[in-house]
């Protein structure tokens, strides 16, 4: 059996930036089993499966490397840059039936789509003793505050640590015992975050994700369905501009919509090509 697949570099207009995602449209669902070992040959932080069930709705579902997660905005808008380029280009709006309800994705200008995705609120976090300075010793230094977003899946959630500037955040260096510190307060990965610092950014931050398998996410959709209502209560502005400041690195437009947040971003083709799955 053959398969389409593309590999889309989101939140960048430019390959080899941005977060990378494998997509691949079905006629009809596959067992679960081959999707994750479809996943995991990828070996990219997720990639999306998704099935036509209406003129213009999809079933849409999320692998990484090693399990299937309830959420993955850059893999949307990957697969929403796929359905317009090159299965309907004469649709101007992609709304996905997922885990964590309809998320819509529509066609801007310049290349630039616009997601709808559900925001997540954030708490202060209490941290047990001692949990800031093992914190410190495994990514590098200790932030100025933590809070904990309820997010996540699999029972986790994320663990939002605030650095005071922008080169802290880029100075961290996570080692491998972040997982198991984690999950020792029930999250399953790390959102570092800091102000923008300068023009034109008005937060930046990182993702640690270990225990879905993403050592770190180089951009991440979901991750600014928490970050942005956190930072636009923080800096009284309802539109940001946000960085993620990976190695590939990309930018966000992030706005509070009521209980939803609107990010907006372009993606970049890197590769189409086929699936071999076999006799079939």
């Amino acid at each position: 059996m053959k398969l389409k697949l593309w590999q889309i570099d989101a939140f960048t207009d430019t390959v080899f930036g941005g977060n990378p995602a494998g997509v691949v449209p079905l006629d009809r669902w596959l067992d679960a089993k081959m999707m994750q070992a479809i996943a995991a040959e990828n070996n990219q932080a997720e990639t999306a499966f998704f099935a036509p069930n209406a003129s213009g709705s999809f079933d849409l579902r999320w692998f990484t490397p090693t399990s299937e997660v309830d959420l993955c905005g850059h893999a949307t808008l990957a697969s929403a840059y796929v359905i317009f380029r090159f299965l309907d280009p004469s649709l101007k709006e992609a709304r996905f039936q997922t885990r964590s309800g309809e998320l819509v994705v529509r066609r801007g200008v310049n290349g630039r789509n616009s997601m709808t995705m559900p925001a997540a609120s954030a708490a202060p976090f209490q941290a047990p003793p001692g949990f800031v300075a093992a914190l410190a010793k495994v990514v590098g230094s200790a932030p100025d505050e933590l809070h904990y977003a309820e997010k996540g899946g699999a029972g986790t959630g994320a663990l939002i640590g605030v650095w005071s500037t922008p080169d802290a955040i880029k100075a961290l260096t996570p080692g491998s015992g972040l997982e198991a510190l984690l999950l020792t307060v029930k999250a399953g990965s790390l959102i570092a975050t800091a102000p923008g610092g300068s023009n034109p950014y008005d937060m930046v931050s990182r993702f640690f994700a270990p225990y879905f398998g993403v050592p770190e996410d180089p951009v991440t959709g979901s991750a600014h369905t928490a970050l942005t209502p956190f930072w636009t209560r923080r800096l009284g502005k309802n539109r940001l501009l946000a960085r993620q400041a990976s190695s590939r690195g990309g930018d966000l437009g992030c706005t509070l919509d009521g209980n939803h947040v609107i990010l907006e971003g372009a993606c970049a083709l890197y590769l189409a090509g086929e699936i071999e799955t076999g006799p079939g």
